[in-house]
């Protein structure tokens, strides 16, 4: 009971200090063996456990799709190793990171558009909804990398966790529209689709700047 209490009440500080442990771990990690075989898989482990939180009382057939969601994101890496380079394990890989991602984003977004109050739960969810979209994102164009290797310009393809970091790295200026232009989209898809996500990128702030603002007016008035 006290471990589902912890989990419930600060599900979305654990989910915070989830995301930024998978996408930016490789700021310590030199050994990218290491990081794509060992790390990568734990990783997963503590996202899968640190999205519990978030579907306390969501109903049996959430969790359970949360639950085989995170096996499947457990065990995809842990295959990695035995099928690098085969383009349809990486499409399955890829299209898995995307819905299991974007399930918990939409569960966020959810609790971000609710009456109520300022608190540090909306802070961190706020932050948790930026990093999952950066996520969908990087899974998303890792789809279009490994199917077409001219699809990105500047793009680093020496291992499965180089080409991961680059895209972190790529998206993350093109969601906050920075774009210091060393790694560059090369096909009409990838183009349109960084054109989407500096959209959504910028739609997300403006949306997310009018719900704290709400919710802060709210607070003022009762």
């Amino acid at each position: 009971m006290k471990i589902k209490n912890f989990l419930s009440n600060r599900k979305y500080e654990l989910l915070l200090a989830a995301l930024i442990q998978h996408l930016f771990i490789g700021i310590i990690v030199n050994d990218m063996t290491f990081y794509t075989e060992v790390l990568w898989p734990i990783n997963m482990v503590i996202l899968g456990l640190a999205s519990i939180g978030v579907f306390i009382e969501k109903g049996k057939f959430k969790n359970i799709t949360k639950n085989v969601l995170s096996v499947l994101v457990i065990i995809l890496p842990i295959l990695l190793s035995f099928f690098k380079g085969v383009p349809e394990f990486m499409f399955f890989l890829n299209i898995s990171y995307i819905v299991f991602y974007f399930f918990i984003f939409l569960e966020v977004f959810k609790f971000l558009i609710k009456p109520g109050y300022i608190n540090t739960d909306i802070i961190s969810a706020s932050a948790c909804g930026l990093l999952l979209l950066l996520e969908v994102s990087v899974f998303m164009f890792q789809i279009y990398a490994y199917s077409d290797l001219q699809s990105f310009k500047g793009l680093n393809y020496s291992s499965p966790a180089h080409t991961f970091i680059d895209l972190v790295y790529f998206c993350s200026v093109t969601l906050t529209t920075i774009g210091y232009g060393d790694i560059t989209p090369n096909s009409y898809q990838t183009k349109l689709i960084t054109s989407l996500i500096g959209i959504i990128g910028q739609f997300y702030s403006v949306v997310l700047v009018g719900i704290i603002i709400s919710k802060f007016s709210n607070n003022t008035n009762k």
